[in-house]
């Protein structure tokens, strides 16, 4: 499966990590994904996807055109068609804010059709990027259509969320909130409200995924892994909750996790595959 990625030029870059494509057949058709610092939009021009959530209460979707996904607190798995065509935004964790108008938690842990947030605008969006010569011609369409999008002027608070919320990717999670609250010249409950209002958790939260991706993309799965060490690197100071806390996102133990990348490792410069896992 190829991976076509492309970074908007500015001012979409304050919000968006990448525009991406994928097509073709994928090396595993059912995928698991932790908890990761971001939030997205696909659109589906080849077969249906199945998306599950990781608790079993909340029923399986089909994603058969686009769809909005806000950030994550639970891992979900993804089961992909035969042949994969998917084109897609990788959004900051606050990006989807100025682009979906509405409060982010009503986006948390939730999958939602584009035409339940863009009204009547799936299909020619489709058409087009669908319609593009090339991948890199379709990320450009996409790229267009998310400009004539953005917002005049961010929504309050979100210059606040963005400023907080690239020091936490920055340090990788591992920054006091109280201390993020007062270098922003804030009270710690109005900078967690704006962060519910535009990523749809607390900054804890927030800062607890990033902490967590800077583990799971440290793992070489060649060499002996020091988990001590990496979770220490972490920010992680307790055995016991980062074991509990790696158990949560991945579904695995550290050394189940180890073995199953082992078996089945990630692509090289592949990025689909860094975070995710393989599902068995």
């Amino acid at each position: 499966m190829d991976y076509v990625a492309r970074v908007p030029a500015p001012p979409l870059d304050r919000y968006i990590d990448d525009l991406y494509c994928l097509i073709g057949t994928p090396r595993h058709h059912r995928v698991n994904v932790p908890p990761m610092p971001s939030a997205h939009l696909f659109l589906n021009l080849g077969g249906p996807a199945r998306l599950c959530d990781s608790d079993p209460a909340v029923p399986p979707a089909t994603m058969a055109d686009g769809w909005f996904m806000g950030l994550w607190t639970r891992r979900f798995t993804v089961e992909y068609p035969a042949f994969v065509h998917l084109v897609g935004v990788h959004f900051k964790p606050w990006g989807m804010s100025p682009f979906a108008g509405l409060p982010a938690d009503e986006l948390r842990d939730r999958w939602v059709p584009v035409d339940a947030v863009w009204r009547r605008s799936l299909d020619r969006i489709r058409n087009r990027v669908g319609g593009a010569a090339s991948p890199d011609d379709a990320l450009r369409a996409l790229e267009e259509e998310l400009r004539a999008r953005l917002a005049e002027a961010p929504p309050q608070g979100l210059d606040l969320v963005r400023h907080t919320g690239l020091r936490l990717e920055t340090e990788f999670g591992a920054l006091p909130i109280a201390g993020l609250a007062e270098a922003a010249g804030v009270s710690p409950n109005h900078l967690t409200a704006q962060f519910r209002r535009h990523v749809g958790v607390t900054p804890k939260r927030v800062a607890r995924i990033y902490r967590f991706a800077r583990l799971i993309l440290s793992v070489d799965a060649l060499r002996p892994a020091d988990w001590a060490g990496l979770a220490n690197l972490a920010g992680f100071y307790d055995q016991a909750h980062f074991s509990r806390e790696f158990k949560d996102f991945t579904g695995h133990t550290p050394s189940e996790y180890l073995a199953l990348r082992r078996r089945l490792p990630a692509a090289r410069d592949f990025p689909p595959d860094a975070g995710p896992m393989p599902a068995e």
